[in-house]
């Protein structure tokens, strides 16, 4: 079948008529996600909850960890949510970023974004089943260590796996639920804090004799507010996705920035703790403080249920991608197999899950560190690709505009790279050895697939997603 696409010719005038680009006859079949379901998948992507922002008040104090949830959106996922929705819009595809990257660039561009952002993908999917084992095991404690917390990650990620597989409208709709249920809790702490608030902890700068930790402070803040461009790879699962997904981005950056600093503004005004005690899961602790163990309870479960939310978005996203980078002809066909009963890309989703589970058992630090490295490599190539896309095709029509001229974007990108150098600069030698070997592994990857296309010792597929044909009107 044939979907009509604005092609990508910087000759094409703004109202030239549509090329038609070939997609998989499958994603005919599925049910096509609409805002709303969009909307929580882009929040589970991102969010999921304030689960997780707890080190930052543990890192650098209160003042700080509020500064950082209130200038941070600003600054990161403001641009990276406006180029996702600009480059989404005018070049639809599972494919995603790894489109752009190749628009750009070429191949070689488009193959190194796709295993970056693939590989921190997986990376980071591996540390919801940890989050959420970490909150579990404050109820259960047998989940603390040893052979208990081994099977409980293991069959975790093997239940979320095939909840995956079972289709992407299911998991929009859970995404929908999961979302209700673990906010709700947080809301009503929210409301019932606010008697018992003094303003005067919020400009706390960290208790006396803590030593600030700002590796940990800026990871923290980076992994809770990125991947907003992990969606692009679900394009080509979307209902009309010029018109959903600017919406849908939009929606998703208010809710999630408003979901992180209300209860963080009354957790720290209304307890006063050892700073040390806000570790990852400490949210619960403040919550029985404030209301009792009938919320503490509440927001625990709602741990579990956010990490499940979060895993699920992720696992599509990276399972998705795969397949888009199999219609492209960056992967062999076999990575664009869909099952026959759910139409969903088995293969991508097990091989996702095979690499998430063997990353699940490393120090929670440094699966973070380590997905944040590697999705900085990724947006550094994305934010240039966003770029010199607006340079090489710059009358190409796109449906939702950054509206900033060349100079304007520019600094635009400019201001959040500042800040991937710093998360790069300090990361820890353990990190550096992970990402680079992996960025060897991809550049190496990158020309194994080139032989293997040339030698025809796999199967490919013969047309790229977007070839210029006749026009149609």
């Amino acid at each position: 079948m044939t979907q009509e696409i604005d092609p990508p010719l910087s000759t094409m005038p703004e109202n030239s008529p549509k090329l038609p680009i070939t997609t998989s006859t499958a994603t005919s079949k599925n049910k096509k996600l609409t805002l709303i379901p969009l909307i929580f998948l882009i929040y589970f992507e991102v969010a999921g909850g304030p689960y997780g922002e707890e080190p930052a008040v543990q890192s650098a104090g209160p003042l700080f960890a509020i500064l950082g949830f209130l200038i941070f959106p600003f600054i990161w996922s403001v641009p990276e949510a406006l180029i996702t929705a600009e480059l989404s819009t005018t070049f639809p595809g599972n494919g995603g970023f790894v489109i752009w990257a190749d628009k750009a660039f070429g191949p070689f561009w488009g193959s190194l974004m796709g295993t970056w952002k693939f590989l921190s993908g997986v990376i980071n999917i591996a540390s919801f089943p940890v989050l959420c084992i970490s909150y579990m095991e404050k109820l259960f404690p047998i989940f603390s260590s040893g052979v208990p917390r081994f099977m409980a990650i293991l069959v975790a990620t093997l239940l979320l796996s095939f909840l995956n597989y079972t289709g992407l409208t299911i998991v929009g709709y859970a995404a929908v639920v999961l979302g209700v249920v673990s906010l709700a809790p947080f809301l009503i702490m929210s409301l019932i804090a606010i008697p018992k608030i003094q303003p005067h902890r919020w400009i706390s700068l960290g208790q006396k004799g803590v030593k600030k930790d700002w590796n940990l402070f800026f990871n923290t803040l980076f992994w809770n507010l990125n991947f907003w461009d992990n969606v692009s790879t679900l394009a080509g699962e979307v209902e009309s996705p010029q018109k959903t997904f600017p919406l849908a981005l939009f929606s998703a950056v208010i809710f999630t920035c408003l979901g992180y600093i209300i209860p963080l503004l009354a957790v720290t005004g209304a307890v006063s703790v050892d700073q040390r005690e806000w570790e990852t899961g400490f949210m619960a602790n403040a919550a029985e403080i404030i209301c009792g163990k009938w919320l503490k309870f509440w927001i625990e479960i709602g741990a579990v249920l956010s990490a499940i939310g979060l895993f699920e978005a992720q696992l599509s996203s990276s399972a998705f991608q795969l397949l888009g980078m199999a219609e492209l002809a960056f992967l062999p066909k076999f990575f664009g197999l869909r099952s026959k009963w759910f139409n969903t890309p088995w293969v991508g989703i097990l091989l996702s899950t095979a690499i998430s589970l063997g990353m699940s058992y490393m120090n929670f630090t440094d699966i973070i560190s380590s997905a944040n490295f590697l999705y900085s490599l990724g947006m550094f190539l994305e934010f240039s690709s966003f770029i010199w896309l607006r340079r090489k095709f710059p009358l190409i029509k796109r449906p939702y505009r950054v509206p900033m001229k060349l100079p304007g974007l520019v600094i635009m990108c400019l201001i959040p790279c500042v800040f991937l150098v710093f998360i790069m600069a300090i990361a820890t030698k353990i990190v550096f050895l992970i990402s680079g070997l992996m960025t060897v592994g991809a550049i190496g990857w990158y020309f194994l697939i080139k032989i293997c296309r040339s030698k025809k010792w796999l199967k490919f597929n013969d047309v790229d997603i977007y070839v210029e044909e006749p026009i149609v009107g």
